[in-house]
């Protein structure tokens, strides 16, 4: 229901505070600690077949930098913009990418994540999707899935949309209305544009605190995303998406010094066009938060994420992103 009382905790990659990201295991973990919806990142293989990364390019989620047999496939591509250098998911066909392991993507930060690198394989969209519906029926209560699309206008140049399968995928778990537990995010804007034709289940547009979507920069539209979080810019994005994910900077600044600033109207005027608000990302480390709720100066520490959680939800927010998706859902119980 739009603008429910109770915010969801969205599991950002899993339960990534405490296990190596997009894995199987971090899901699972994220489910017992009573997230609401579990988010994974959408990348293709070379056969279509899309899976869970943070990126496709990825020898820092990954072992595949010390597995000899893939050695010829390291490469150098730009995409939206951007050069990197490594192993990448299109180049990779599944039964491939299935005999690498993954690893903890901040190992600095997360040093006890590590313990499990080499453990877990990448899991394929199908596979969560089986996941959030056998722990629903165990649990007695219904874990969404929260899919974003990566990099929409680089795949769609190179052959491989990600759009035509996740709609598929979709399809096949007889998830298509707006009332299942589904919501598709995109930082772009010409895909949400399309997939608004092609399913019915809630689409997001995300929102990042500079810069501007990728495709507006193809297409030679100067808007940026402060222009998307304007009054006007959130009337156009109603007549295709259902909801905002922010950067929780655009809700609550941060000056020079990362102290908090007031915060602004944004909330207040997605509500007014009837776009629910799901912030990200909430993350327990100081270096991650604001200067008024860091716990020392050890930038790797935990600081006061509940006080963080605590400011957002009295601000209206309707859902959340949580790397430590236990700490978000004891912030919300406390609630008044």
């Amino acid at each position: 229901m739009l603008f429910a009382g109770t915010p969801l905790v969205i599991a950002h990659r899993g339960a990534s505070g405490y296990r190596p990201e997009h894995t199987l295991e971090a899901y699972r973990l994220a489910i017992r600690q009573g997230a609401d919806y579990i988010e994974p990142d959408l990348v293709p293989t070379a056969d279509g077949v899309l899976v869970a990364r943070h990126e496709n390019e990825i020898s820092g989620t990954t072992d595949v930098a010390t597995r000899p047999e893939f050695a010829d496939r390291r490469a150098t591509k730009t995409i939206d913009g951007v050069t990197a250098t490594g192993w990448f998911t299109e180049d990779l066909t599944l039964a491939e990418l299935r005999t690498l392991r993954t690893v903890e993507r901040l190992p600095q930060v997360r040093p006890t994540n590590t313990a499990f690198d080499g453990q877990f394989p990448v899991p394929t969209l199908q596979e969560i999707i089986d996941l959030a519906g056998a722990e629903s029926r165990r649990l007695g209560r219904t874990i969404g899935i929260y899919p974003e699309i990566k990099h929409p206008s680089y795949f769609q140049s190179i052959g491989l949309p990600l759009e035509e399968p996740l709609v598929a995928t979709l399809r096949h778990n007889n998830l298509t209305d707006r009332s299942d537990a589904v919501f598709i995010q995109s930082f772009e804007t010409a895909n949400l544009h399309k997939l608004n034709e092609m399913t019915d289940v809630r689409l997001v547009q995300l929102l990042n605190a500079s810069g501007r979507p990728y495709d507006f920069t193809v297409a030679g539209d100067p808007r940026t995303y402060a222009d998307l979080a304007t009054p006007d810019g959130l009337k156009w994005i109603a007549g295709y998406a259902d909801a905002i994910g922010p950067n929780k900077d655009l809700i609550v600044p941060r000056d020079a010094s990362g102290s908090l600033r007031p915060p602004t109207t944004l909330i207040r005027d997605a509500h007014r066009v009837r776009l629910v608000v799901h912030a990200w990302t909430f993350r327990a480390e100081n270096q991650f938060l604001p200067v008024d709720h860091r716990i020392g100066v050890d930038p790797t520490a935990r600081g006061d994420l509940t006080a963080e959680y605590e400011f957002f939800f009295g601000l209206g927010l309707d859902g959340l992103f949580a790397d430590h998706p236990d700490t978000a859902v004891a912030a919300r119980a406390a609630q008044p």
